[in-house]
This record gives structure tokens, sequence and C-alpha cells, in this order.
């Protein structure tokens, strides 16, 4: 009796665990293999807004939310030296400018237009004297004191001209520097104004009135009101699989069961050495009404599709080269295509065979 009960129990204990063993057999179906990727959206142009100058944050022109053209101020820095320092560069502007100057280019012009007339007469005195020397009339010594009077007068005029010649080009220099510090001033004033460099809409404003502005932290961050452009890291592994122009499958948690459509627009070459990864842009092919940047997304980018493959699910392979039919015979396949859960079968099985799942 004894034994009956142990034998009972026994085939009670064999069946149900062969009632465990779980069998499948192959589908035909089709199968997309794709690259999972995960990102956030940005606005197209999106960008930190950088002072050049350091300083005290004089005034906020803008609030987050509106909407700024190029060049629109968004704040200011107070620059009270700089102020000063304009001040000065448009005394000396003026005190050297050409024409405030041209008295004293006209007074070296007088001397010049002076010493050439002189020089004029003693070289006329000096040709008459030399006529009548040659002839034997008049003295030496008188040659010889209108020869000398010719002779400095001419040095005389050249040396006026050089001074003249001097003057104008430094008054010239003079007028041109001094004009080239105000325009610099100018300049320098100007970057006391952070202005917006693209159209858009200012997302966040970073600096209040009072704090303190250097252009190592960014006062404000500015993108496009209605472009946006997904942002995805892919891994080192994955990123020779990816091309422009494919497609990529979008999910949000902001939008719930829902999958939006996008392309591949960009790849960036160089790789991330922390995260190993590859910074790859896309653009949505349809997108939600309403986006904000910074939005987080998963991304499916579709690498192939295949109708009509051999499937089984990718949990039935074993050491991922081999299957087990019901006959528990280990059967050597080569795969194909595959997705999160199946994987496509090339060659070792057909549609009739019936597979285990291997043991976990």
């Amino acid at each position: 009796m004894l034994k009956r009960i142990y034998f009972c129990f026994a085939v009670l204990i064999l069946s149900s665990c062969k009632g465990k063993v779980e069998t499948i057999k192959p589908e035909v179906s089709s199968i997309t293999e794709s690259v999972y990727a995960s990102g956030i959206i940005k606005s197209k142009n999106q960008y930190q807004v950088f002072p050049s100058v350091s300083g005290i944050v004089d005034s906020v022109w803008v609030t987050e939310g509106d909407t700024v053209k190029q060049g629109s101020v968004i704040l200011v820095i107070s620059g009270k030296a700089q102020k000063l320092n304009k001040e000065l560069a448009a005394l000396s502007a003026a005190y050297s400018d050409a024409d405030a100057n041209r008295a004293k280019l006209d007074d070296a012009n007088m001397l010049a237009e002076l010493a050439k007339s002189k020089m004029l007469n003693d070289s006329l005195l000096y040709f008459r004297q030399k006529n009548l020397w040659e002839k034997q009339i008049g003295s030496k010594l008188e040659f010889e004191q209108r020869q000398l009077a010719y002779a400095n007068s001419k040095t005389a005029y050249n040396s006026a001209v050089i001074k003249y010649n001097d003057l104008k080009r430094q008054i010239d220099f003079s007028s041109l520097q001094s004009k080239k510090n105000l325009q610099l001033s100018d300049a320098i004033e100007n970057d006391f104004s952070v202005e917006s460099s693209t159209n858009g809409i200012v997302y966040s404003v970073l600096k209040s009135k009072g704090e303190i502005a250097t252009p190592q932290t960014p006062v404000a961050i500015i993108g496009d009101a209605s472009d946006f452009i997904l942002e995805m890291q892919v891994d080192e592994y994955d990123i020779l699989k990816i091309k422009k122009g494919q497609n990529a499958l979008i999910t949000m948690d902001s939008y719930k069961d829902r999958v939006y459509e996008a392309v591949i627009t960009k790849i960036n070459p160089l790789m991330n050495e922390r995260s190993k990864t590859f910074l790859v842009e896309a653009v949505f092919i349809q997108r939600p009404e309403i986006l904000y940047p910074n939005i987080t997304f998963e991304a499916s980018i579709v690498i192939k599709v295949k109708q009509d493959a051999l499937l089984i699910p990718r949990n039935y392979l074993l050491n991922d080269t081999s299957v087990i039919n019901k006959n528990d015979e280990i059967i050597v396949i080569k795969t194909g295509l595959k997705d999160y859960r199946k994987i496509e079968v090339l060659s070792g099985i057909t549609a009739d065979d019936e597979l285990v799942k291997p043991a976990e």
C-alpha cells in the first residue's frame, strides 16, 4: 500500500513538471530592427545668453515667455566708469579732429610758402651774380655770398615742407586714432546692453536686478518659439547603424500612450568620452501641438524592416545560437534581425518545428 502511494506521488510530480514546459512554433510575421536612444527636446537655435562684460545688473527688460527679435535688449549692466571713458574719448576726438587743427596746418603751410618765396628770390640773385662772375664782373666774395644765401634758403624751404608734412601726418593720425578710440568706447558701452542674437522666445531669465553678471555665467536662455530639435544619445555600440534620413518612433511621458514619428537629421561625429555615446539630432515629422524645451523622450530608431520573416521569442534562444525542439534536441540556427522581444531565424528550423523554452 505504501509503495502504491509513493508511485502515485511520483507520477503527480512528473506530470506537474511536464505541465510547466513552455513550447511554441515559430511565426511568420514582419520585424523591425531598431536602436534605442533617450534624450531631451530643445528649441531650434536654443542658446544660453552670456554677457561680454562683468558688472551689476542695472535693469532686466524681459520676462519668461516674452517674444524677442534679433538685437532686442535682454538686460543692461551698470557701466558708470565706461560712460566716463566714453566722454573722455569724445573730448579727445574733438580736440584731435583734423578740422580743429586746420589753423596749425595753415600756419605751417604759410611758413613753407614764405621759405619758397625767399628761395626763389635768392635763386634769382645767385644765378644773376653767377653770370656776372663768369664775365669777370663783380667780386668773388659777392658771388660766394649769393651762393651761400641761395643754399640756406633752399635748405630752409625743404625743412619747412618736411615740417608741414610731418605736422599733417601727425594731425591726421591723432584724429583717426581718437575717432577709433571713440568707436571702441561706443562698442564697449554697447557690451553693457546684453542683446538677443536671434528671433525667438525667452525661456528663462537667470539674473535679477542687483545681481552680479559675468561672462562665465549665462543670464538667459532663448530659442525658437515653434521649431524643436530632438537631441538623443546613441551608444557607441550602435552608432554605425545610424544614418541620416532614418525614421525614429518617439514616446514621451508628457504624451503617454502616443507615438510620434521623427527623422534623423544630424550625427555628431565626436563621441562623449565620459558616457561613451554620440549626439544624434532628429526633427518631428508630426509633432505635438504643445512642446517645451528639456522635455525628455525615448526613441526607437528604425534600422531595418522585413516582411514575412520567421520569428521566435528571444528568450527561446540557447546561448544566442541554438534552440531546443520538443524532442529535447539542440539545433543550431542562424539569426537575422531582432527587436527587444523577437528575433528572425534565417536557417535551422521551419515554421512547423515545435520549440521548448530553455530552463532559466
